[in-house]
C-alpha cells in the first residue's frame, strides 16, 4: 500500500538537463515544530478507546481525498473520529493501536515527505511545489505525540493482522477495507461496527477544551449571521447565494470552513428542510430561513438556525407561527437537564408545537390523540426531530447506541442542538393560503450543565421583537469587512 504519484495524461516528459537543473540549488528550511496543546487530550481518547478493547488491534483510517471533476480534488477534511484521535490532517493516514502489555501501543502510518532528494518534489501532485512544504515523520510525531510510520509499511502490517483479533473502522479507505478482510463475515462485521459505536459514545460528553472549540466556532456564528443581516436589503430581492457567501467568508476567514452546506431558504424554500441549492431569490414580506455553522480550526462545528422577516417586521401571522417555534425551543431547554431523557426533549416541544397547530385550527383530531404514537399526525408540518449532538460533527455521535443516544439519559457535558420547526409546504391544501409557502426554525446549540443547560449560541436574538430589533440594529450598523 504505497504512495500514489498523481500525475496526469498531460504532463510533460522532462528532458534530462531540465531534470539535472530542477534537482540542485534549493536550502532546506526545517520546520519549528513543537507539540500542539491539545496533544494531551488526543493521549487521553486513545487510552479509553484501548482500555474498551483489550489485546486486540484497533485501524482507524483517516480517508482519501475525492475527485470532484476529472483531475480536481474535493477539498479533503479527515474523518472526524481519525481526527478525534490523532489531531492529524493529512489523507491516506491510517492510526493502528497494537496491543502492548496491558494497553495498546499507538502508531500514525502516514505519508512521508517529498523532498526535493528525489524528482517527486515537482512531478508528484502530493509535492512540495504543488501543495507547499510537508512534515517529515519526525515533524509530524513531536507535533501529534504520536509514533509515525510511512505510509509505505502499512501493507504488510494490515497482512499480517490477526483475524478474529483486528477491528476496522471501515468505509473510510477502500484499500484499508479490502486489506483486512472479514474473515469471518458474520461475526466480524459486528465487531467493526462495536468498535464505530465506541467512538461515537466516547465523543458523547465534551471536555473542556472542546466546548471552548464548540464556543469558538459558534461565535465565529454568532458574527456571521450579523454579516449576513448587515447585507439584506429590506425592500429589494437578493440573490440567497450573496447571503450564503457572506457568511461563507466569515466560516473561512474566521474557522477552517462551513461545517456543512449552509441552507438559506426564502418564502417558500423556508419549508424545505435541507435546501441546498440557494437559488433562490429574498422577497420583502416574506421569512428568510438560514441554517448555517462555522467549522472552528480544529473542526468542532457550530449549527444555528434563525428565521427573520425580510423587510423587517413579521406579519401578524408570521409572528404567532414564529411565537409556537419559539414556545417550543424554550420548553425543550427548560426540560435540559441531567438524567432527562432524549426523547422526553422531543415530546416536550413537540407537544408545544402540536398545541401551537392546534390553535391554528389546522389539528384534525385532539392534541393528545395528535400526540399518541398511534397518531402522529402532528408530524405533518413539524417533519423532524427536536435536536441532535453536536461536536466534532454537526450530527455527533452518530453510531452510538440508541440506548445511549435517542432512547438514553442526558448528561452533563453534552452538546446537543435544539431546534424545532413548522413548516407549511406552499402546495399543501390542508392549511390556509396566508400559510403555505412558511417555514420557520430556531436553532441553537446548548451545552447540558450539572442543573440545566447553558445556551452558547445565545449572542444571537431568539424571540420575534429581540429578532426585528436585532436585524434593524445590524442593517444600520452597515456591512463590515472580517477583521
Amino acid at each position: 500500500m504505497g504512495e500514489q504519484a498523481k500525475t496526469e495524461s498531460h504532463d510533460p516528459d522532462f528532458p534530462e538537463a531540465f531534470l539535472q537543473f530542477m534537482r540542485s540549488g534549493w536550502r532546506e528550511d526545517p520546520l519549528a515544530v513543537t507539540p500542539l496543546p491539545e496533544v494531551p487530550n488526543y493521549a487521553k481518547r486513545r487510552a479509553a478507546l484501548s482500555e474498551a478493547f483489550p489485546g486486540e488491534t484497533l485501524i482507524i483510517p483517516s480517508g482519501n481525498e475525492k475527485v470532484r471533476a476529472n483531475d480536481t480534488d474535493y477539498t479533503f477534511r479527515p474523518g472526524s473520529d481519525f481526527f478525534y484521535l490523532t489531531g492529524d490532517r493529512d489523507p491516506d493516514s491510517v492510526l493502528m493501536l497494537r496491543p502492548s502489555g496491558s494497553g495498546h501501543d499507538a502508531i500514525l502510518f502516514t505519508r512521508e515527505r517529498n523532498s526535493k532528494e528525489t524528482d517527486r518534489f515537482f512531478r508528484d501532485r502530493n509535492g512540495e511545489l504543488w501543495i507547499g512544504r510537508t512534515h517529515t515523520l519526525g515533524e509530524k510525531s513531536a507535533e501529534l505525540g504520536i509514533d509515525t510510520a510511512s505510509l509505505g509499511h502499512l501493507g504488510p502490517v494490515l497482512a499480517n493482522s490477526a483475524p478474529g483479533r483486528t477491528r476496522v473502522l471501515r468505509g473510510l479507505d477502500a484499500n484499508v477495507d479490502r486489506a483486512v478482510l472479514a474473515y469471518e463475515p458474520s461475526r466480524d462485521k459486528p465487531r467493526d461496527r462495536e468498535l464505530a459505536w465506541v467512538i461515537s459514545e466516547l465523543k458523547l460528553v465534551k471536555d473542556e477544551w472542546e466546548i471552548a472549540q464548540l464556543q469558538d466556532a459558534i461565535d465565529a456564528t454568532v458574527r456571521g449571521f450579523e454579516d449576513v443581516a448587515r447585507v439584506l436589503p429590506a425592500d429589494r430581492p437578493v440573490r440567497e447565494r450573496l447571503l450564503e457567501g457572506v457568511f461563507g467568508l466569515r466560516a473561512r476567514h474566521d474557522g477552517n470552513d462551513v461545517g456543512y452546506t449552509s441552507i438559506v431558504g426564502s418564502g417558500p424554500h423556508a419549508t424545505i428542510l435541507h435546501w441546498v441549492r440557494n437559488t433562490g431569490l429574498t422577497t420583502p414580506g416574506d421569512l428568510l430561513l438560514m441554517d448555517m455553522g462555522v467549522e472552528g480550526d480544529n473542526l468542532y462545528t457550530a449549527d444555528v438556525t434563525r428565521t427573520v422577516p425580510v423587510n423587517g417586521t413579521f406579519t401578524p401571522l408570521q409572528r404567532q407561527v414564529y411565537d409556537i417555534v419559539h414556545a417550543s425551543q424554550q420548553a425543550g431547554m427548560d426540560a435540559i437537564r441531567p438524567g432527562v431523557k432524549f426523547k422526553d426533549v422531543h415530546l416536550t416541544c413537540m407537544r408545544v408545537l402540536a398545541e401551537g397547530l392546534h390553535d391554528l385550527g389546522l389539528l384534525p383530531v385532539s392534541v393528545d390523540e395528535a400526540m399518541s404514537e398511534n397518531s402522529t399526525v402532528y408530524r405533518r408540518w413539524t417533519l423532524h426531530g427536536f435536536g441532535h449532538m453536536l461536536g466534532i460533527d454537526v450530527h455527533d455521535c452518530a453510531h452510538a447506541r440508541k440506548e445511549n443516544y435517542r432512547d438514553g439519559e442526558l448528561k452533563e457535558g453534552y452538546v446537543l442542538t435544539v431546534e424545532p420547526g413548522l413548516y407549511f409546504q406552499a402546495e399543501d391544501e390542508l392549511v390556509p393560503a396566508e400559510l403555505q409557502g412558511v417555514g420557520v426554525r430556531i436553532e441553537d446549540d446548548v451545552l447540558v450543565t450539572a442543573d440545566g443547560c447553558k445556551n452558547l449560541s445565545a449572542g444571537l436574538p431568539r424571540s420575534s421583537g429581540e429578532v426585528e430589533q436585532w436585524l434593524a440594529s445590524q442593517r444600520e450598523a452597515g456591512p463590515r469587512l472580517p477583521m
